[in-house]
């Protein structure tokens, strides 16, 4: 096998992503700046792959124990190394989702240990989706994400805008910012104030990004650096510098979708306000089950009924099913069955679902919510999936590669055009009119 994997080309970049809807749409956003990316949700799947330009490995690591997140992103991270990945960049969430256990800070600290790097860097803004960072607070729009919707998130809720606080709180290493000044200078600007603060034994640095320049900055600056994290949207910087560099030779790498027909469902386990509202646009035009957690006998019993109430539906159209619910009614489900307790019982009922109705002839799905996508993905034992061009913010579109494939848009429940689901379905079956 060593010897295989020396013959194959080298990656120039390697993904690890905290839940399954970023990794997908960073995987796009590769894909359509004409790279040839690869995606996989299994880290022993990454030796098989061919010879690609990008690798990304997406795992459901950001709300399980801090210990277990280390141990399955670095079993990703050492596959990808294995193949030679010249840059490992560890994705999470544009709004920095954690909490003072994890999980953001242990994997990084694992990503310097395993690299040997001397530091990295932390971006998760996304200027056009208006989320930033100033004097290294995150902000969503005007407001201090502390101030925001996300305060009430019932895994991750972001209760401190701080985000040097916030890391400093997930680590042992030393917490430094690279602010605006130096970010909008960029150059040597940039490279002189990390190499200050590295000097004073900083590891990690919030970066200050506000503007799309500022991202092409930040992406100069950690081009060839060992490890990089952040959100999807510094990624769509890198393929410029990688052709400017000649990494990335000959004609850019497209990729289409095929077209998969067969019955179709929505099924959404986020709580965020998107979600809710795109249910309801959804609604409609289509039949909608709300499954209320605490007025259920057993994950099996809310299964079957939901099953009793969808199989006769589906032969006239696609069905939405969700277990989303607004803080009032996650607060009543938490105080029930516990805060992991409520979201492992959602996410049963979903995956569950997803089963039943795959083996019902359902072929197009759509999912919302990181943690919902994650566990449909799982149990329908889907290890690979060829990922189309980016769509849009927080959405990944994707089929199995199969004679009977599936099709599949995992979308961030805080994103995404209100009609997104009805969109999205309709899309499967003509993937060129998605966009």
């Amino acid at each position: 096998m060593t010897d295989a994997l020396n013959m194959m080309m080298k990656p120039i970049f390697g993904v690890v992503a905290d839940d399954l809807t970023g990794g997908m749409e960073t995987a796009a956003m590769l894909v359509a700046q004409g790279v040839n990316c690869a995606f996989v949700t299994d880290p022993d799947a990454v030796a098989s792959l061919g010879d690609v330009d990008a690798i990304v490995v997406a795992q459901k690591t950001r709300v399980v124990p801090a210990a277990m997140a280390v141990d399955k992103t670095e079993r990703a991270v050492r596959a990808l190394l294995a193949r030679g990945t010249r840059q490992i960049f560890f994705k999470y969430c544009a709004t920095f989702d954690s909490t003072d256990e994890g999980n953001i800070g242990p994997v990084a600290d694992m990503l310097l240990a395993v690299t040997d790097a001397p530091y990295t860097a932390f971006c998760p803004s996304s200027p056009a989706l208006k989320r930033t960072v100033y004097n290294g607070h995150l902000f969503l729009g005007s407001q201090l994400i502390s101030e925001s919707p996300k305060r009430h998130d019932p895994l991750t809720p972001m209760t401190d805008p701080d985000l040097v606080r916030v890391l400093q709180r997930q680590t042992k290493m030393p917490v430094g910012l690279l602010a605006h000044p130096a970010v909008s200078e960029g150059g040597a600007s940039l490279e002189q104030a990390v190499a200050e603060q590295a000097a004073q034994g900083i590891r990690h640095f919030i970066t200050d990004a506000i503007y799309d320049r500022d991202l092409d900055a930040i992406a100069d600056l950690t081009c060839d650096w060992a490890v990089m994290t952040g959100n999807a949207t510094i990624v769509q910087h890198y393929p410029a510098l990688w052709r400017a560099k000649g990494l990335l030779q000959g004609e850019p790498h497209t990729r289409s979708l095929r077209p998969v027909s067969g019955k179709g469902v929505v099924l959404s386990g986020s709580c965020a306000e998107r979600t809710l509202e795109q249910l309801g646009d959804f609604e409609r035009s289509h039949p909608v089950l709300r499954i209320n957690l605490t007025g259920i006998d057993s994950a099996e019993a809310a299964v079957a009924a939901a099953l009793q109430w969808a199989l006769p539906k589906l032969e006239a159209g696609p069905v939405g099913l969700s277990t989303s619910a607004a803080p009032e009614a996650v607060a009543q489900a938490q105080a029930s069955y516990g805060r992991e307790g409520a979201s492992a019982l959602a996410e049963q009922i979903v995956g569950d679902l997803a089963v039943a109705f795959h083996q019902a002839g359902v072929r197009r799905f759509v999912v919302a919510g990181g943690e919902t996508s994650g566990s449909v993905v799982e149990r329908l034992g889907i290890r690979g999936l060829n990922v189309g061009p980016y769509g849009g913010p927080g959405i990944g579109t994707a089929t199995t590669d199969e004679d009977d494939p599936v099709a599949l848009c995992l979308k961030s429940g805080k994103l995404g055009p209100v009609d997104l689901f009805t969109r999205a379905l309709a899309s499967m079956q003509n993937p060129e009119t998605f966009a």
